[in-house]
């Protein structure tokens, strides 16, 4: 290999998954995450935006995840994040609702929905609380009732992924994301020696050997630094933003508490000076 490839790149992820002629990977990666949710394995899927090589170079805000719809109708979108934004939770369910949504088209019954699966690799840990590299959402109650069977969302953290022992597709998957781009082609390591791995590898192959393919993965590569760069300096303009609101409101509850206690002790002074002006009197009254 030529190069090193990062198969988290956008682009590259992408041409994997949602390449025509990489159809085949897409069924074996979707089988391989959804294996325990899907009543029987994955056999077709149309792919709903194919990989356009031509897309990124021209588009630097090109759609890079990938969305398919299976033979009984059945939507999947995956999609790569490697930068963790602030916001990236409400984006993540607003996009999984909006592909659920878009189903019916006027006049059409709820009876036919079918259920969406949306499926994100992260590259930053997004779930701060929890070790577990893998979570599984749906639409449940408080004691964990489901609402309906009509798919959900997986987030699979890759920085909490440090299995050695692959003995599932599923990590076999996310093994490659991790460690593809320190692979070297000619010596795969033992668990990369599978016809979709090899599959894979090629994709990595031709974005390192073809050059005009190279320098569309170094601007996507540029393209997200400049992102991460302005997105990192966004989030601290707002932490900084948050933290100087959180002062001035805590300044104005300290102030707020100095003023509400000196109105306190004055009330209290006048109204020990009231009863003391009360004894006087009655003082008075019992001399006369």
């Amino acid at each position: 290999m030529k190069h090193r490839i990062d198969p988290k790149v956008d682009c590259v992820f992408k041409a994997i998954l949602g390449a025509e002629q990489n159809r085949n990977l897409l069924i074996h990666f979707l089988n391989a995450i959804l294996h325990d949710e899907l009543p029987s394995p994955i056999s077709h899927v149309d792919i709903l935006n194919p990989y356009n090589d031509n897309e990124f170079f021209t588009d630097k805000l090109s759609i890079v995840d990938v969305k398919a719809r299976d033979d009984i109708g059945r939507l999947y979108q995956i999609e790569i994040q490697l930068i963790s934004s602030v916001y990236l939770p409400e984006r993540i369910a607003y996009n999984w609702a909006d592909i659920y949504s878009h189903q019916l088209q006027s006049g059409q019954s709820y009876i036919e929905l079918k259920p969406t699966y949306s499926i994100w690799l992260l590259a930053e840990n997004l779930i701060k609380t929890d070790e577990q590299y893998t979570h599984n959402y749906k639409l449940r109650d408080v004691s964990g009732n489901v609402l309906n069977e009509h798919g959900g969302i997986w987030l699979l953290e890759l920085d909490k992924f440090h299995a050695q022992n692959i003995d599932s597709e599923g990590k076999r998957w996310l093994k490659f994301f991790n460690e593809g781009g320190q692979l070297n082609d000619d010596k795969l390591p033992d668990w990369m020696v599978t016809e979709e791995m090899r599959q894979a590898m090629n994709t990595l192959t031709v974005f390192s050997e073809k050059e005009h393919q190279y320098d569309r993965y170094q601007a996507r590569q540029e393209y997200i630094r400049v992102q991460a760069a302005i997105q990192h300096e966004l989030e601290t303009a707002l932490r900084e933003k948050i933290t100087a609101k959180k002062q001035a409101d805590d300044a104005k509850k300290q102030a707020e508490s100095e003023t509400r206690r000196a109105d306190s002790e004055k009330q209290e002074k006048e109204a020990a000076l009231l009863e003391i002006q009360h004894l006087k009197n009655l003082l008075e009254q019992a001399k006369s």
